[in-house]
């Protein structure tokens, strides 16, 4: 049961991101997403069947640690009313909304506890919630292709470091698998910086993670 509710949050912690990043697109004036049918919470509309499910869920339960992907929203950046800043701010929606519902049940969690009621199921319930999202969080916002946190390196990278960006497009998801899985010291860095921000929004250390 714990695995399927593990599964349940991070489908929809992870749909909610996508949704956020076609939400702010369409708010800049693109509407490819929306025409898509992607600014919906419905799962099948988001979810890569091997990359959203299958191989996290596999590459947690056997190595402890995981990566996958969702289908990419699809954006047309030159609809943008923006154009300076409107990539950063759709790569920046995606990990910001899984920011913020870490933060609302982080307070949920502490006032109930001020109430002095927490019934440990409920308790457990959060925790899964507020780790789930601070990790999809955290990972996306690494600088490296594909991840959000990419475009949003890109966006203040001057014209003279462009050979930066050629070269992280062209091998970014080889370091990433790289860090995850053959640098533990990174891997370990994700997981302290997640815990860190856990115990900030909720006052105590996670049970899980």
């Amino acid at each position: 049961m714990e695995v399927v509710f593990f599964i349940v949050v991070l489908i929809f912690s992870i749909v909610i991101h996508e949704v956020s990043h076609g939400a702010m697109a369409s708010a800049l004036g693109d509407n490819t997403a929306k025409y898509a049918g992607r600014l919906t919470l419905n799962p099948i509309k988001h979810l890569d069947p091997i990359g959203s499910i299958i191989l996290p869920v596999l590459l947690i339960l056997t190595t402890g640690k995981g990566i996958g992907w969702a289908k990419p929203v699809p954006i047309n950046p030159y609809n943008f009313r923006d154009q300076k800043y409107g990539s950063f701010k759709v790569a920046l929606a995606g990990p910001a909304s899984n920011f913020i519902i870490a933060l609302i049940f982080g307070m949920a969690v502490r006032i109930l506890q001020s109430f002095e009621f927490l019934p440990f199921n409920l308790f457990s319930i959060f925790s899964f919630i507020i780790f789930i999202n601070l990790m999809l969080a955290v990972f996306n916002l690494i600088p490296v292709p594909p991840l959000d946190g990419s475009h949003l390196l890109f966006t203040f990278l001057p014209y003279s470091a462009q050979n930066i960006k050629i070269f992280l497009n062209q091998f970014g998801p080889i370091i990433l698998l790289f860090l995850i899985f053959f640098f533990s010291p990174f891997f370990n860095f994700l997981n302290y910086l997640i815990n860190i921000l856990f115990i900030f929004i909720v006052g105590f250390p996670p049970m899980i993670g």
